[in-house]
């Protein structure tokens, strides 16, 4: 199923909180997968990638799109709308949702990744 979460217009908009939102659906295996799109990617790929279990990757040719799922079992795409044009980016996510993740070795790699237990900070402190 296909669900469209965006915002309604081109007005401008906290992306983070389109960023969250999908986060938190994965996280709550609502979603399987996700795709983001933003001006140049990179404040939703740092909103998304603030969850665990979240793999956002910041894709910009089909090469990329393709590994970071066969490697990295990537479950959020994240596009630069202002950065690549409409075509590109339809080659991008088509790769993206048709390309399997491979495991073996890259899933011990990501079980790595997984075990980093970061110390929580409160607000204000450093």
């Amino acid at each position: 199923m296909i669900e469209d979460s965006g915002p309604p217009n081109n007005e401008s908009v906290d992306y983070p909180d389109y960023g969250i939102k999908l986060a938190q659906a994965i996280v709550a295996q609502k979603a399987e997968r996700g795709i983001l799109v933003c001006g140049t990617g990179v404040g939703m790929s740092i909103t998304v990638n603030r969850f665990p279990e979240i793999r956002g990757a910041l894709c910009s040719d089909i090469y990329t799109a393709k590994l970071c799922r066969e490697h990295n079992d990537s479950n959020v795409l994240v596009l630069a709308g202002r950065v690549v044009g409409v075509g590109l980016a339809q080659e991008i996510v088509r790769t993206w949702l048709n390309t399997a993740f491979e495991g073996g070795r890259h899933q011990r790699r990501l079980d790595k990744i997984e075990q980093i237990d970061l110390p929580l900070k409160s607000k204000g402190e450093t």
